[in-house]
């Protein structure tokens, strides 16, 4: 049995055997092709933190694929209320046939996933938001620029900058990141993604001048600045971000033909300028839509693991 809790648990191999399947799923569904992969399943679905994409994906997601989504927000458990990690899970996990988990907490996530009986998702930590990533480069993909990959991050050293700092390690495309001094990337997470990419022959640059790491490469993506729970940062996050905002001085240093991703919500004149949104508009939502069809690959391949 397999989980989806970060990157860094998968060879290139894998990740790709699960973005091809991705491409299949996709081109059936626009065909209105709903194959019961997984027919009569129940994925359990654990929100501590709220989102548009992630629910609504993971459920039209496993419906599609002949399953049902249950829906369980921190007021419908007692996970975090008392009950130990380890208890919610082995009984949750008794009665679902896999689990997706959307919370603050990486470790947590880990220690659900180690007392569960089925596969666990990781929706989204405070570290590592693989699934984003997955739904990222199967639109890369279709875009036709997997072919000598050269990504500029820019903006916070979250957790999609450390999603794709395992991504592109695993995959072996250059990654640059550019952030402003103290919002730098976790550098445990550097170092493991530096030690990957010895193997896979990436390149990988920190920094701190969005200018030089968005030089010549063929993807340009950002973040939100202020993630929830951050609210109380944001008058300061805008001042130390400044100089930080992807607008069209920034994507004129990159490669004639690149494009621009975000993974949404936006928020224009901060770390987009609304001139590159919606130039670059088409592609972003297409992005967001191939969350459905990525995390439908990853259920239907966790599914073929369970032995």
């Amino acid at each position: 049995m397999r989980h989806f809790l970060t990157l860094r648990d998968y060879s290139k191999e894998e990740i790709l055997e699960i973005i091809n399947l991705a491409i299949d799923i996709k081109k059936e569904t626009k065909k209105k092709i709903y194959k019961d992969y997984l027919p009569k399943q129940t994925l359990g679905m654990i929100f501590t933190k709220s989102s548009t994409r992630t629910r609504v994906s993971f459920e039209t997601g496993i419906y599609q694929l002949g399953g049902v989504g249950l829906f369980l927000s921190s007021n419908d458990i007692q996970l975090g209320r008392g009950e130990p990690i380890s208890d919610t899970s082995k009984v949750i996990s008794s009665m679902v046939d896999m689990v997706m988990i959307r919370n603050d907490s990486q470790k947590e996530l880990e220690e659900f996933a180690s007392y569960s009986k089925v596969p666990v998702i990781n929706g989204l930590t405070d570290k590592f938001h693989p699934v984003q990533l997955m739904a990222d480069y199967l639109t890369i993909m279709e875009y036709n620029l997997q072919a000598n990959l050269k990504v500029a991050y820019i903006g916070d050293g979250n957790n999609m900058t450390h999603s794709w700092l395992m991504l592109a390690a695993k995959l072996g495309f250059d990654l640059n990141i550019a952030t402003p001094k103290g919002y730098e990337v976790d550098q445990d997470i550097l170092n493991q993604a530096l030690e990957f990419a010895k193997q896979s022959g990436a390149v990988i640059s920190v920094g701190n001048n969005p200018k030089e790491a968005v030089k010549d490469v063929t993807v340009v993506t950002t973040d939100t600045w202020v993630s929830m729970g951050q609210e109380d940062e944001k008058e300061q996050r805008i001042k130390d971000f400044d100089g930080f905002i992807v607008d069209m001085d920034i994507m004129k240093l990159a490669n004639k033909d690149a494009i621009f991703l975000h993974c949404l919500p936006a928020y224009r004149e901060y770390e987009v300028s609304s001139e590159v949104f919606d130039k670059y508009d088409e592609m972003i939502f297409n992005e967001a839509e191939n969350r459905l069809h990525a995390q439908k690959a990853i259920m239907v391949w966790l599914d073929s693991k369970r032995g």
